[in-house]
């Protein structure tokens, strides 16, 4: 009895545990496997340095350095962001994505990149509500972003065009036709859609805020 008592508490406070440390364990996971894929596009930022300085003896860059290439990136980025608040930067991006568009091959890749970024970004996004539709079967529901709305050519019923993503990467998923009726628009934002569906479902807009509240407490 007793040790059947002592199991049970071990297993109680192994979950408990668990519950406590697997966020950390992920999130941190998740850092390192972005830091390691996005570090090999950043290390081509160090070619003005000697190899010999940047890289073990297995020809592996050394973290520090990826890490320094890293900080040039978002640097770069910023300076990039910061072009664009004035007309002179803003002609020269404009001038020079339309010379992307213009190049054979690399202009459908960049197109479609570009529609992309366009769709899920929060200033200018090209979804127009975020709304539940019967997906993928009847009985089911599933969060997707209205993209438009049009009349059905056979019986004349309107339908409504739902990008329906997939999680935790809401850049692919499925476009589907709905009628009206069966779509259920709600109170979110886009940004919030998304933030929802990246997080699994498991942190809504209104938890999201109390813990931002909460951190700045």
């Amino acid at each position: 009895m007793n040790q059947k008592s002592f199991l049970t508490r071990v297993r109680d406070n192994f979950f408990a545990g668990l519950a406590v440390v697997l966020p950390a364990v992920i999130s941190v996971a998740l850092l390192a496997w972005l830091f390691g894929n996005i570090s090999t596009i950043t290390d081509k930022l160090l070619f003005f340095l000697p190899p010999e300085r940047t890289h073990d003896k297995n020809g592996v860059v050394l973290w520090y350095w990826s890490f320094l290439a890293l900080v040039i990136a978002v640097v770069l980025i910023c300076l990039i962001g910061r072009l664009t608040r004035n007309y002179i930067g803003e002609k020269f991006i404009d001038l020079a994505d339309r010379l992307m568009l213009r190049v054979p091959l690399l202009n459908k890749v960049y197109g479609t990149v570009k529609q992309v970024n366009d769709a899920f970004s929060s200033n200018k996004s090209s979804f127009k509500g975020v709304a539940l539709v019967p997906f993928p079967h009847q009985g089911s529901l599933s969060l997707g972003f209205i993209t438009s709305e049009q009349k059905s050519p056979k019986t004349g019923e309107k339908m409504v065009g739902v990008f329906v993503p997939t999680t935790p990467n809401p850049t692919a998923g499925f476009l589907v036709f709905v009628p009206e009726n069966d779509v259920t628009k709600i109170d979110m934002s886009v940004a919030d859609g998304i933030k929802f569906i990246i997080s699994l479902g498991a942190i809504s807009p209104d938890q999201q805020k109390t813990q931002l509240e909460k951190l700045k407490t």
